[in-house]
Formats: structure tokens, sequence, C-alpha cells
């Protein structure tokens, strides 16, 4: 898919990366990271279990005498994955499993710390949670200490506003800034800074990076039926968006709201299937309880109709120990 293979393009090149981290990350640790020595970790490290993640990148930097590693997860789907922190689990057991494997270890011989970023570029608000606790039940007294803990620093594009971003010299907030942009006219103004900030010779890569981007994944998402190819430079795209500024701009308000038309239909959709799934689950446990117990009082199946999906399986799972109904719904 272009869009994936375009993001990663960008985020394959190591000053995308610091930015990021110098830009977003604001935490005391960041300012220890040597981001000179920023490494794209190769596919030979890992194991064809990870290298099918091909939408995530892995990147290590020195943090003091030892490295740490980098872990994006590009998340781009029109639905948020409730089980995130489960998935990121599984792929960083498999980069640390792979470490060992390379004897990519610490020099006291222990594992190197693993910073997981989620970077999501979705309309609708993240809710996802972040720390894998939050999805596991509470466990008996005692148990505690082998429930699993993983939290992943999350990037909601979505949630920065240009106020936000503008001031920030970053080419991570460029990018999503262009995302974000309401008009031809915004993306020109992000486009003249990427201009001179990418004006080096040694930035050629990823100036061309950002125009494969543009016009390949952006500017088709905006303009469709405008051909583009024959964009290959930062400069060309601001020239075109230039000449035809007025064109493009009715296009583009066009473009939002058949967007946010479509969307909002498409939530209605999804949020109609998932209520007919809890009453779906509603009903059948409401079939098993009288099963097994009798007709269930008015108060009972009042709490049945009101459980979440959550609740109503934890109940189902009672029913099989219970005595009786009540005990069914105890916790």
């Amino acid at each position: 898919m272009d869009y994936d293979h375009s993001y990663k393009n960008l985020f394959s090149h190591p000053q995308m990366v610091a930015d990021l981290l110098r830009g977003f990350v604001h935490e005391p640790w960041v300012d220890g990271l040597d981001f000179a020595s920023l490494e794209k970790v190769s596919g030979s490290y890992v194991t064809d279990d990870l290298r099918a993640r091909e939408d995530d990148i892995i990147w290590r930097v020195r943090w003091g005498s030892e490295w740490m590693y980098v872990y994006i997860l590009l998340e781009f789907q029109s639905t948020i994955d409730r089980f995130m922190a489960v998935r990121m689990l599984v792929y960083l057991g498999l980069l640390y499993q792979d470490l060992i494997r390379a004897g990519q270890l610490t020099a006291d011989g222990r594992l190197p710390p693993v910073l997981p970023v989620v970077l999501y570029n979705g309309n609708k608000a993240w809710d996802a949670a972040q720390e894998i606790g939050e999805l596991i039940v509470e466990p008996p007294p005692g148990m505690e200490r082998y429930r699993p803990q993983l939290c992943y620093f999350l990037l909601d594009e979505g949630r920065f506003s240009d106020t936000e971003l503008a001031p920030l010299k970053n080419l991570a907030a460029a990018l999503f800034r262009l995302e974000g942009s309401r008009t031809p006219q915004d993306v020109e103004r992000v486009l003249a800074a990427l201009i001179e900030w990418l004006k080096s010779p040694e930035q050629a890569s990823l100036r061309r990076a950002f125009t494969v981007w543009l016009k390949r994944v952006f500017l088709p998402g905006r303009v469709p039926g405008v051909e583009f190819s024959n964009l290959n430079d930062l400069q060309e795209v601001q020239s075109m968006l230039a000449e035809r500024v007025i064109e493009w701009t009715e296009e583009w308000k066009r473009q939002g709201a058949e967007k946010g038309r479509q969307e909002g239909r498409q939530e209605g959709r999804q949020e109609g299937l998932e209520e007919g799934l809890q009453k779906g689950e509603a009903t059948l446990l409401s079939r098993m309880l009288e099963l097994r117990f009798g007709p269930l009082s008015e108060g009972n199946r009042a709490k049945v109709r009101a459980a979440d999906a959550d609740t109503l399986l934890r109940w189902g799972e009672r029913i099989l120990t219970a005595a009786t109904a009540e005990e069914v719904f105890i916790g």
C-alpha cells in the first residue's frame, strides 16, 4: 500500500526519528541520547516473525555506553485496536528474542531498554488502553505480581493542533501539520519551511521521501484524478500549489465535506454493529441463566440488559460454577 510504504520510508531516515523523539517524548532521558548514533536495525537481526511486521520500524540509539531501541508501530487502520497493548507485548517479545539470538545484550549480559511507540493518524481519538494491565481482570490476591506490565507511548497525530505544532522546527511536526492541513495555503506554509530545512545536499534523500509521500499519497487523497507523477522536488510541489490554489481550495473543501459524511456513516454502522452484537450476547446470557437457574427476576434481567461486553463475558463464565443466579452477579 502506497500510504504505509511512503510513511515507513519517511521514518527510515534518522532525522525524522530524532525529531520524533526530541519533539514529542518529553522525558529527561531523551536529553541523554546520542542522536548521531541512530541506526536502523537491520533485517538480519530479526526473524521472519518480526520481519513480517513490514509496517513497523526498529531503530537503536546510544544511551550512555549502551544501546536502547525504539520500536515504531504505524497504525493507520480505520478502526482502533482495543488490544494494541497485547500486540505490542508480542512484538517486543519477538524483538527481545531476536536480540538474545544475535547476542545484542548490554555489557553485563542483560536486555536493552525498548521504547514502544504507536503512531496513529485516524480521525477518531485513540481510546484503547495504553497499559496492558487495564485489559486484564483483577487477579486473586497474591497473584498481582504475575500480571504482565507494558505501556506503549502513543502519538495520536489528530490530537495536536496547528498552533502547537507550527512553532516547532521539527520534521515530524511538519508531517503532522501536512496531514492535518485544511487548505492548500496551509500546505504551502509547511512546504516553505521544509524547503528551507532540507536544503543541504546531504538531506536530498529525506527531501525526496517527502516529495514521494506528497505526490503518491497526500495530494491524490486531496485532489483525486490529477496526475502528480511529474513532480520530483518539494519546490515543484510548491509551485504547482501556487498555480492552482483557487481551483484546489474549492476541491479540498468538497473532499473534506464528503469525507466527513462518509466517516459519519461508517462510524454509525460500526456503532450499530457493536450494539447488535452486545444485545445478542445479553440475550444468550439470559437464556443460559434461565436454563440453569429458572426464570430470572426483572431486576436481574435489567442488569443483563445494561451490562457491557466484558461484564457479560465475566458473568457467562461464572454460570458454570455459581450455585444461584445471584452469585453470577456478585462483584
